[in-house]
């Protein structure tokens, strides 16, 4: 049997910025509008970190059952290393789906219930990245749904909640968010492209190759510069201290354009993390700052 220590690897913690910095862009969004609620904000953010844990044990235990994982690189795979059982990895992900459900439940419950056709749709995208019996991440469309959903219904859906509306800086928010957390799996795709090469599996990274994944990485820090500019126009120049994910972004860049592969790539991994982390912070401490 697995121990809690693994168990809490394969949640994969350090994926949690990437549940966490949407809520965070989404608040500073309604700050800025002077309507934050933030016991709202808080629902939202365990909504983001429940299903970011949940599609974790779902893709362990999908591509534990394939064989995908059987050869790894990257951290441990709780289905894959044969530690837990299949079955018990996949009601661990269930389990977070659940809790998921119902924070999302209280929150349509005191916005609009149309919300429950969104996280219904958000689930379901989680379990079928790698469930079912065609994924749609074995089909080139992981980072599109990430975007999606980790960027433009995670920010945006964070900032209509408090202030039911949906404006234009919430929507600059979101595709650097969103563009960041793209950043992040294309990076972690581009390591196991060997290995999911080897497996049938097509992501992103495979179909492109190596030199236009590496392109698409450095694109995609861009991108996320360029909607923080957006953010700024339309709010406050203060918005710009989400520049501070600047820091750990260029030396992500510059290993990912420098060639590195397998292992050399996890620390890419955690900076990437980390700068969508700050990026969303910063943002946030911005229109904290704008709005006193």
């Amino acid at each position: 049997m697995a121990t809690p220590a693994q168990w809490l690897e394969g949640a994969r913690p350090r994926t949690l910025p990437a549940a966490v910095s949407p809520v965070l862009a989404g608040t500073g969004v309604a700050v800025h509008l002077s309507h934050a609620v933030w016991w709202k904000a808080l629902l939202a953010l365990v909504v983001a970190l429940a299903l970011q844990v949940g599609v974790n044990y779902a893709n362990d235990y999908s591509d534990g059952i394939r064989g995908t994982d059987a050869e790894r690189v990257g951290p441990l795979r709780l289905v894959g290393s044969g530690v837990a059982r299949p079955g018990a990895v996949k009601a661990a992900a269930f389990a977070a789906f659940g809790v998921a459900v119902l924070a999302g439940l209280v929150l349509a419950a005191t916005t609009t219930w149309w919300l429950v056709l969104v996280g219904a749709l958000a689930v379901l995208a989680a379990w079928f990245y790698t469930g079912g019996s065609s994924p749609y991440g074995y089909r080139a469309l992981g980072e599109v749904m990430v975007f999606v959903f980790f960027g433009l219904v995670a920010v945006v859906g964070t900032t209509y909640v408090q202030v039911e509306r949906l404006p234009l800086p919430a929507w600059y928010a979101a595709v650097g968010v969103g563009a960041l957390a793209c950043a992040i799996l294309v990076a972690n795709n581009l390591r196991d492209v060997p290995t999911d090469r080897a497996a049938g599996k097509r992501t992103l990274a495979v179909v492109l190759g190596d030199v236009r994944t590496r392109g698409l990485f450095a694109l995609l820090l861009g991108l996320a510069l360029v909607a923080l500019v957006g953010v700024a126009l339309t709010t406050s120049r203060l918005a710009l201290l989400g520049l501070v994910f600047v820091g750990p972004g260029l030396p992500a860049a510059r290993v990912v354009l420098g060639g590195a592969v397998g292992r050399d790539l996890v620390p890419v991994l955690q900076r990437t993390g980390l700068a969508e982390l700050l990026y969303a912070a910063g943002l946030l401490l911005g229109l904290l700052l704008a709005a006193a």
